[in-house]
């Protein structure tokens, strides 16, 4: 596998690594977690002028024909500043539905305003009793001449506060569990019986449920074939476990980097608790844990770049790495820090909820280490 950047990709790392280091710090961030929507709406729109917005989507989209490395790029050193602006929630969910179910005019209105900045676009899949199945859906969408009529509730949509339109997965044919009769809704904020209850998050962001309450939409809201929705959202899914893998490993790196600055500054005994050799082997251990899932993220990124059909085990085992060797260096940190680590003036407790937030989205690491032994 050639692991080496080309000249564009490593352009794009240098921009979004010298826009993080000298732009967003930690009290940046903080920042932006107390603005009403959760993040600054001036950072996105900041973010679609360098071009980061557009850079998944094909050419004929107005994107860049970026793909699974161009995010992990993104994604990796968003981690390492905890960026809370909703790039996973717009452009890697909705946009990826709109970039595979959208038709011209839709892909011309809705994924032209995602590049822009202009548009905020969330996928609500998840339902209270669905936990990580994409195919348990109960909200429902019936026919009514060319309308459909939507009735259901959606948890966990990420910054569903502030989204103009939802992408809400329903059920338009079969039983609860059935893997077909689901389809792809586009559902303005602001439609007649949309209810939204916004709520920050454990890890500083923000999430919102969503309740539909006979709320009418034209036929024309439908993305893609009604009834096939499915296999969209898986495919969406993994995408989104892999930039928010990468995300982790991000942090994983921020997290050991961090640790070994701290313990030369910090003394006990009057000497820097650096040279302790029990601090040494524990962070030994954490820089090879991240190291071990880097490897792991270049190997499901690749795959998933070339279209290898291992791309969605690997990703299983990436996303398993994540939940056990990801906490581990999070834990680690804060026992090294003290317990300064957890209060939030330090950025190490933020790290460690946000990889525990990570853990939770798209399955957890056991239903991901299941997937992979049955793969």
């Amino acid at each position: 596998m050639n692991f080496n950047l080309s000249e564009e990709q490593n352009l794009l790392a240098d921009s979004v690594t010298r826009f993080i280091g000298n732009d967003y710090g930690y009290d940046i961030r903080k920042k932006h977690v107390a603005l009403p929507d959760g993040f600054d709406r001036a950072t996105w729109a900041t973010f679609a002028e360098l071009g980061w917005l557009c850079v998944p989507f094909s050419e004929e989209d107005g994107g860049i024909g970026g793909g699974p490395i161009e995010t992990m790029i993104m994604m990796e050193a968003f981690g390492k500043g905890l960026v809370v602006e909703p790039y996973v929630s717009c452009v890697v969910l909705a946009g990826s539905v709109l970039k595979r179910a959208g038709n011209p005019g839709q892909k011309a209105e809705l994924i032209g305003g995602i590049i822009d900045g202009s548009r905020l676009l969330t996928l609500a899949y998840l339902e209270p009793q669905s936990r990580f199945d994409l195919f348990d859906v109960k909200t429902n969408a019936k026919r009514d001449g060319d309308r459909f009529i939507l009735n259901g509730t959606k948890a966990m949509v990420l910054h569903g506060g502030a989204a103009d339109t939802f992408v809400v997965s329903v059920r338009t044919a079969g039983n609860q569990r059935d893997a077909s009769g689901i389809s792809l809704l586009l559902v303005p904020a602001d439609a007649a019986g949309v209810d939204v209850r916004a709520y920050p998050t454990l890890d500083g962001q923000r999430a919102a449920e969503v309740t539909f309450t006979n709320v009418s939409v034209p036929a024309s809201a439908l993305l893609g074939e009604e009834g096939k929705a499915l296999v969209v959202l898986e495919a969406v899914a993994d995408e989104a476990r892999l930039a928010l893998c990468a995300e982790a490993v991000g942090m994983m790196e921020k997290l050991y980097q961090e640790t070994v600055e701290y313990t030369k500054t910090r003394k006990q005994f009057g000497v820097a608790i650096a040279v302790f050799q029990a601090l040494q082997h524990r962070m030994v251990d954490m820089f090879t844990l991240h190291a071990e899932c880097k490897s792991l993220l270049l190997r499901a990124t690749l795959t998933s770049a070339t279209g290898d059909a291992e791309a969605p085990r690997n990703i299983a085992a990436l996303k398993y790495a994540i939940a056990t060797k990801g906490q581990k260096v999070a834990h680690e940190a804060v026992q090294i820090f003290g317990g300064m680590g957890m209060t939030d003036e330090m950025s190490v407790g933020m790290y460690l909820k946000r990889i525990n937030v990570i853990n939770t989205l798209f399955g957890n690491g056991d239903y991901h280490l299941q997937r992979f032994m049955a793969a």
